[in-house]
């Protein structure tokens, strides 16, 4: 490696939220640990798995903003019943999408929201690269990767 080159120790994300407090509660579940630091209208989470440099600003704001969602991607069906299990346990509300066609991929995944409204997933990729395809009664392809708007593959329609 280069003498110029960055080693990334984890990423970043900072997130708006209305109430810090409040916001502090949800991602103890979520992430199950402590967070390393809290300032007023400030929390930082530093997440080991996955790496992640967490932080939550408390900002007013009356709609959600661009951000589509937030995903954790595991290993195994297996990984996300784990993680959803943990969830659970913890008091968060999850939804599953099994065996569902988004963003090109067929996915097993389970789903929480924060107090403001920004999702989560956990998932796992089992098939990677699908080809578009055109909805019925759409002129649209099934791309979209926003919670709720996953398809069960029409081999798994009943899941």
């Amino acid at each position: 490696m280069s003498s110029d080159t960055a080693i990334a120790l984890k990423a970043h994300l900072a997130i708006n939220v209305r109430n810090v407090e409040r916001s502090i509660v949800f991602y103890r579940k979520l992430f199950g640990i402590e967070p390393s630091k809290v300032r007023r209208g400030y929390a930082k989470f530093d997440v080991q798995n996955p790496p992640l440099n967490f932080t939550l600003n408390e900002a007013p704001f009356k709609d959600a903003g661009a951000l589509s969602h937030m995903g954790i991607q595991v290993a195994s069906t297996t990984d996300v019943f784990s993680v959803r299990k943990k969830w659970v346990e913890a008091g968060l509300i999850t939804r599953d999408e099994m065996q569902t066609e988004c963003c090109y991929a067929k996915q097993d995944k389970t789903w929480v929201h924060d107090p403001d409204g920004n999702e989560w997933e956990v998932f796992v990729v089992l098939e990677d690269n699908l080809p578009e395809r055109v909805s019925q009664g759409s002129t649209g392809t099934t791309a979209c990767c926003a919670p709720g708007c996953c398809q069960p593959t029409p081999e798994h329609s009943s899941v």
